[in-house]
This record gives C-alpha cells, sequence and structure tokens, in this order.
C-alpha cells in the first residue's frame, strides 16, 4: 500500500492586507543593526537598519495585522528596543519586544 503524502501548505498574503511598519531606534555609535523576530523565523541577517543622521537606525517593514516579537541585534549582540511599548519573557531570561500592526 502507497503512503499517502499532505499536501504542503502555501500561504499566499494578498499585496492589500500587508501594512508599511516604520521602524527607528536611536543606537549612537553603532556599526551595524539588525532586526530579527518571529516574523523572520529570528534569522540574524534578513533585516538589516540603514543609519541616518544623528545616530537613527531605519526600515520599513510589510507585515498582516498581528503581534510580533522581535529583538535588535547591535555589533553582534542582542539588545532590546527601547522605544518598545510591550515586552514579553522568552526562554533565555531576557525580554522580546512585542510589535503591534494594526
Amino acid at each position: 500500500m502507497a503512503k499517502k503524502f499532505k499536501e504542503p501548505v502555501v500561504t499566499v498574503v494578498a499585496a492589500s492586507t500587508l501594512k508599511k511598519v516604520p521602524l527607528k531606534v536611536k543606537l549612537q555609535g553603532a556599526r551595524e543593526v539588525v532586526l530579527t523576530g518571529d516574523f523572520t523565523q529570528w534569522s540574524k541577517d534578513k533585516v538589516r537598519l540603514t543609519p541616518t543622521a544623528g545616530g537613527e537606525w531605519i526600515t520599513v517593514l510589510e507585515l498582516v495585522p498581528g503581534e510580533y516579537q522581535y529583538r535588535l541585534i547591535v555589533d553582534g549582540e542582542w539588545r532590546d528596543h527601547p522605544d518598545a511599548p510591550k515586552r514579553i519573557g522568552n526562554p533565555f531570561g531576557t525580554q522580546n519586544c512585542v510589535l503591534t500592526v494594526a
């Protein structure tokens, strides 16, 4: 008897449901800032922020509405986003920032 395999689940997101979410952080003296979170499967190199004047770093995410956990990696070290209004504990004894997309 041949085994039956389940078809892979493919999620298609309509472009109209994506929201542009600007994210900005002030990190004076940083050389590299990466944003990682559950929306990138915690990849350490997918979302690199762009430096601007005055030590600010920016990016614009495109996400469907919901809540997302994230952290920053600044010059190779895990850091919090100081302006994150909500945080949740993680299994590493620190906290993840929470981004809410309405």
